[in-house]
């Protein structure tokens, strides 16, 4: 029984630090799996029989042996209990990590959580709050038990709900805590340049690259894996920002309409960034032209002689900034921009390419894959070329550029070459990924994939 709880507790509060604490997600998603995690069938009718279970034996317990009761439900719980296995997870993406978010949270989800079990252990004991009993061959109320554990378990996730909405005004006051401390911070540190990137798709791949190009000449800072939340960008900047750094890379990432602008209000931009404007989160948004807008904000936020480096590729990105004299708009793509890439070649070494930039061409070597992670190169090859990398040395440091873990990784297996791209999945990067493989001439090539989410009507 306890172990039942266990599992499905830790599934469930996984689910909710997964969609980033949010009670609308959270919602959404118990909706969207209603039957399948959140109130299982067997889990639904092992109740119900329970409840009249309990009816049958306060009102009627003179036909049905409370004995013979006893041995029943001890067989359904062995079934019952089989299906602990729904909530097991074996290897996940992201495992669950206790933050102290987290334990917060588990303060009043235990308190709930009690309620019921603790009612009717007392009950199933004393047979004073319900209706009286005479004990049969156990010396408590076996089917009360049973039912209150059970009952209990079924509410898991509708406590965590509940628990979220309890803690929200302290997580408020603490989230303010850690912007005010970043912002003070940042203050302080005037000599700092903060470079921002934001976009559908990239994002982590371009800050990566701009962090790799950059850290040759400058003391860079750059936010780790995929942070990207405010809470996220707050701890790199009060806990790894330092009074040397000279260059900050903050990812900024966007569920809904507000969200760049709450990530600006924290660190103000001077050079933004913007990959593209694709299809992610289109459910969250409702169209392109939405998402487009949100995007948007970061250039918005610069300040006068800020610079904007956009994908002249991207319809909605090269427009961005266009009514603003007060900033430089530096445009990069693969067909048009001031700085170019293209003669893309793949093998199994990456990516090949040449780099046009003010009418120098070099070539760029990398062992990256894509035309996409060619373009988000560029995009930080135009942050370098800013900040005064010449192309010549962009290209020694491109050779160095790790790909990342699960990103179009090119991997080595025996004769076998494996394109790992298992991170995500949107329509645009799975249509690069099958370029890529379809230029690789010799073998056979094999597609493996689960499809994608989050497309909103267009999910499939």
């Amino acid at each position: 029984m306890f172990r039942y709880h266990w599992y499905r507790t830790r599934f469930f509060v996984h689910t909710f630090q997964q969609v980033g604490y949010k009670n609308n997600e959270f919602w959404h998603w118990l909706r969207m799996h209603w039957d399948e995690k959140v109130i299982p069938i067997d889990l639904g009718i092992f109740n119900l029989i329970l409840f009249i279970a309990v009816a049958v034996d306060g009102f009627f317990g003179n036909v049905v042996t409370r004995s013979t009761l006893a041995v029943i439900f001890f067989v359904y719980t062995v079934f019952w209990l089989a299906s602990v296995k729904r909530y097991k997870q074996e290897k996940v993406k992201k495992p669950l990590v206790v933050t102290n978010r987290i334990k917060r949270l588990l303060i009043p989800f235990v308190v709930l959580g009690l309620l019921f079990p603790v009612f009717f252990t007392l009950e199933s004991y004393t047979g004073r709050l319900l209706y009286n009993y005479s004990p049969g061959l156990l010396s408590f109320d076996i089917i009360l038990l049973v039912f209150g554990w059970v009952f209990s378990a079924i509410l898991i996730p509708f406590y965590i709900f509940l628990a979220s909405w309890i803690t929200k005004p302290i997580e408020n006051s603490i989230q303010e805590g850690f912007k005010k401390q970043a912002r003070k911070k940042l203050q302080s540190m005037p000599h700092l340049k903060v470079i921002a990137i934001t976009g559908s798709y990239g994002k982590t791949s371009t800050k990566f690259m701009v962090r790799d190009l950059l850290k040759e000449r400058f003391s860079v800072c750059s936010t780790p894996g995929s942070f990207n939340t405010p809470m996220g960008i707050c701890k790199v900047i009060n806990n790894d920002l330092l009074s040397h750094h000279q260059i900050l890379i903050l990812e900024m990432g966007a569920r809904y309409a507000g969200n760049i602008q709450e990530l600006c209000d924290i660190a103000q931009p001077d050079i933004s960034i913007i990959t593209n404007v694709g299809v992610a989160h289109l459910e969250t948004f409702g169209s392109q032209e939405v998402i487009a807008k949100e995007k948007g904000t970061l250039v918005d936020n610069l300040p006068s002689n800020g610079v904007a480096i956009l994908n002249a590729d991207d319809k909605y990105v090269s427009i961005m900034g266009e009514n603003r004299s007060d900033i430089e708009r530096i445009l990069v793509g693969l067909e048009s921009g001031v700085i170019k890439g293209n003669d893309i070649k793949y093998n199994t070494e990456g990516t090949n390419f040449i780099l046009s930039v003010e009418g120098e061409e070099v070539s760029i070597q990398t062992r990256l894959l894509g035309r996409h992670n060619v373009q988000n190169m560029l995009l930080a090859i135009g942050a370098a070329y800013h900040l005064g990398i010449r192309s010549k040395t962009i290209a020694l440091g491109a050779k160095n550029i790790e790909p990342i873990e699960h990103r179009l990784e090119l991997k080595k297996a025996g004769d076998f070459y494996i394109i790992d791209d298992a991170f995500n999945s949107n329509p645009v990067g799975a249509k690069n990924a099958v370029e890529i493989l379809s230029q690789f001439s010799s073998g056979r090539r094999i597609i493996i994939t689960p499809g994608m989410v989050e497309l909103g009507e267009i999910e499939y």
